[in-house]
């Protein structure tokens, strides 16, 4: 039969163990600065940057119209 301490300490390691995840500096979030480092030196693809031209284009004229 489990103890109240026994329910303290598991729930201090859960607790500990979602801290750690969530810190940036332990392996999920080195995981994620690696993922997010390749992907920020990629290249904006041209369909997206010919959107965003776009979406100014559109804001100008409405802008235009007031």
């Amino acid at each position: 039969m489990a103890t109240g301490r026994d329910d303290d300490k598991r729930a201090s390691v859960r607790y500990e163990d979602s801290q750690t995840a969530f810190d940036a500096d332990g392996p999920i979030g080195r995981k994620l600065k690696s993922f997010y480092q390749v992907i920020e030196t990629e290249p904006v693809p041209d369909r997206l940057l010919d959107l965003l031209q776009q979406l100014d284009e559109a804001e100008r004229k409405a802008k235009a119209r007031r």
